[in-house]
């Protein structure tokens, strides 16, 4: 479990990333809509796991590799942006979060089933068991 201090930095950080997505890095991203949808910070404050979800893009392990690339600038867009609050500036780490494709599968298959509906000689069994 994090502590309240890894959960603020966690929500500073998303803050400030999604800030410099959207103004210093769209390039990378192209015509598509990432967002960040949860920072997790390590007990020492050394590394940030960001959970990106992207809207509108038809392949995003590309992007997660120009994300890899361009890591050391966008960790040095952070560091001049938290340079004065914080001692250490974390390595960010970059994991796709496929959880809204995920559920939109399993709502599929649960809109897929069919389900036939109780015959009457069904209910007339159970009566007779008690």
């Amino acid at each position: 479990m994090e502590s309240k201090r890894q959960q603020k930095f966690g929500r500073q950080i998303q803050k400030d990333l999604s800030d410099i997505f959207q103004k210093e890095f769209k390039e990378v991203f192209g015509g598509a809509m990432v967002t960040i949808t949860d920072v997790k910070i390590s007990p020492d404050l050394s590394l940030a796991r960001c959970y990106l979800s992207f809207l509108l893009v038809d392949k995003p392990n590309e992007i997660m590799k120009e994300l890899e690339y361009k890591n050391k600038a966008i960790r040095n867009a952070l560091a001049n942006r938290i340079r004065k609050q914080v001692r250490i500036i974390p390595n960010l780490a970059f994991f796709l979060d496929d959880t809204a494709a995920y559920a939109a599968k399993i709502e599929a298959l649960f809109e897929g089933l069919v389900i036939p509906p109780a015959s009457d000689s069904d209910e007339i069994d159970s009566e007779e068991i008690d």
